[in-house]
This record gives C-alpha cells, structure tokens and sequence, in this order.
C-alpha cells in the first residue's frame, strides 16, 4: 500500500481533532462542501482535508441508484495501486452514506485522484481481503477505528475499486 505512513508536526495533533465527535460534524455539515469546491476549482489535485491532513483525498462518481442521476463525494481513498480502497464508515454514522448505496446499484464509477480521472467497478471486499483493506486503512486513518464504535453495530463495508480496462 502506498500511502500507509507515521504523521509528523502539526498533522499529528489535527487527526484527533478530525475524528472527534465535533470534528465529524463539522466535516459533515461544512467541510465535505467546501472540498468539493476546492477540488473542482483545482481540477480534483487539492483538498481542505488534504491540505490540513496531508490524507489522500479523491472525487468518487456514483449514479444515483433512485435517481440515476450523477452524485460526486470527496473520499478519502487508500492506494493499492492499481486498485482504490474506500471505506464506507460515514463519520460513524448509524446509517450508510448515499454513495455506498448507489454503488451496489451502478458498480461502474468515475474517479479522479490527483487530476486524473479514471473509470473503476466496485466491490464490497469481503473475508481476509476485507481485513487486510480495513487494517490499512486504520494505520492510515486511525478515525476509522472510533467510528466503529459510533456506529450502533452497522457493519463498516470496504470497498475495492478496481480500474476498469478502457
């Protein structure tokens, strides 16, 4: 995994402060928002939340499964390189985000990840491969590990997305 790393200086005392309850909420309610801007105006290079966390941020590109519609959310993202690793955790929310709904409707996504955009097909890993992707993704963002216990029991899916050949 590439982007598995120890988080030095400031950083080090920002994460707590992301995966704290308030934290959360204020990603939640203002943040994710003006990330999206930030990632559009820098055609999906930077972030709020890579700026302050130094974490690898990506646009991920759903199709509404009600709506059919296009649906784009920041993620943050663990590089398996090919392949992304998404965690569906939403801030330990009792309830699912939207986009892991639309991708067990429409498995075929669009991402883009420092600038360049790439089709992927989704799946939820599953067994030992669940594992090893859930046990990155907490040495990356250990948040992960406390949104666990916020979630009422709901299981958190990961997520593989793999390239799909153009």
């Amino acid at each position: 995994m590439t982007n598995i790393r120890a988080y030095s200086g400031w950083r080090k005392w920002f994460l707590p402060i992301a995966w704290s309850r308030p934290g959360s909420w204020l990603y939640v309610h203002s943040l994710q928002y003006a990330d999206r801007a930030l990632l559009r105006w820098t055609g999906g290079r930077r972030s709020i939340t890579s700026l302050l966390s130094g974490l690898p941020i990506i646009t991920l590109t759903t199709i509404g499964a009600k709506s059919g519609l296009a649906r784009t959310a920041p993620l943050l993202a663990i590089e398996d390189s090919p392949r992304l690793i998404i965690i569906a955790s939403n801030f330990g929310q009792t309830h699912y985000p939207a986009w892991y709904h639309n991708l067990r409707a429409h498995p075929q996504v669009t991402v883009v990840l420092r600038g360049q955009a790439g089709a992927y097909t989704a799946h939820e890993a599953q067994g030992d491969e669940r594992d090893i992707y859930w046990d990155a993704a907490v040495r990356l963002y250990p948040g992960y590990q406390v949104y666990k216990t916020r979630t009422g029991g709901r299981p958190i899916p990961v997520i593989v997305l793999t390239p799909t050949a153009s």
